[in-house]
């Protein structure tokens, strides 16, 4: 399956509360989630978290679909062109959007965070370090890598998505990752990036990507597709 994530911000004027509120209530409900292809559909909006500096994006889409020729058939829909599509300049910079598609792993099982009002999760945007090949840093993410993250006190869930081989196909993609780690709370996640653990995981890390082009948001979970795919 397809895990496709779409970083947003909001058009000029709007604030990010005004843009959270619209893509979540209005754009999700009466547009989106109208598209049949899409299985599961999740939003995730951006939390002022000071620690980690000015985010890049307000929001995140996550959409799930069963495969290529499903994808491809839901840019094709009414329901996205007259609906979906005409309805994002309204709300939305697109010239600032981002969209990655993934295939996920998890590596640490348990909730996410729609379970609890309070639930907070961290996403981090990597890219691999100049001249490493893509297969040796999905393995080093996968296994070195991840082994260390689950060390870190107050994890409770852990994915990677790794970009689809299709985005390599005429050269190379943006990013190589996004890794999601959920935690119980705001204070559980501060915790958690003060700790020993996260600092040796930030540690290894940066020996196989690009520090610069890490970039990290905290965000809150809400389902409007799911969990359970339709």
């Amino acid at each position: 399956m397809i895990h496709q994530l779409i970083f947003a911000a909001p058009k000029p004027g709007m604030s990010d509360k005004e843009f959270q509120d619209y893509w979540l209530n209005v754009h999700a409900v009466k547009y989106a989630s109208k598209i049949p292809q899409i299985r599961k559909y999740k939003i995730d909006t951006v939390l002022p978290f000071p620690a980690l500096g000015e985010p890049l994006w307000s929001g995140i889409a996550e959409i799930w679909l069963a495969n290529e020729e499903e994808q491809l058939a839901s840019l094709q829909t009414k329901e996205f062109l007259e609906g979906a599509r005409l309805d994002e300049p309204r709300w939305a910079a697109f010239w600032r959007t981002l969209v990655l598609d993934t295939d996920a792993y998890e590596l640490a099982g348990g909730p996410d965070a729609s379970t609890d009002p309070a639930g907070v999760k961290l996403v981090s945007l990597v890219k691999r370090k100049e001249g490493l090949p893509l297969e040796d840093f999905r393995e080093r993410s996968r296994t070195k890598h991840a082994d260390l993250v689950t060390r870190i006190p107050g994890l409770r869930r852990y994915m990677q998505g790794h970009t689809r081989d299709g985005a390599y196909g005429i050269g190379e993609a943006v990013l190589d990752s996004a890794h999601q780690l959920w935690f119980d709370n705001v204070d559980a996640l501060s915790a958690a990036l003060n700790s020993p653990e996260f600092r040796q995981a930030e540690e290894d890390l940066r020996t196989f990507t690009e520090p610069r082009y890490i970039h990290r948001l905290v965000v809150r979970e809400h389902w409007v597709i799911g969990p359970e795919p339709r």
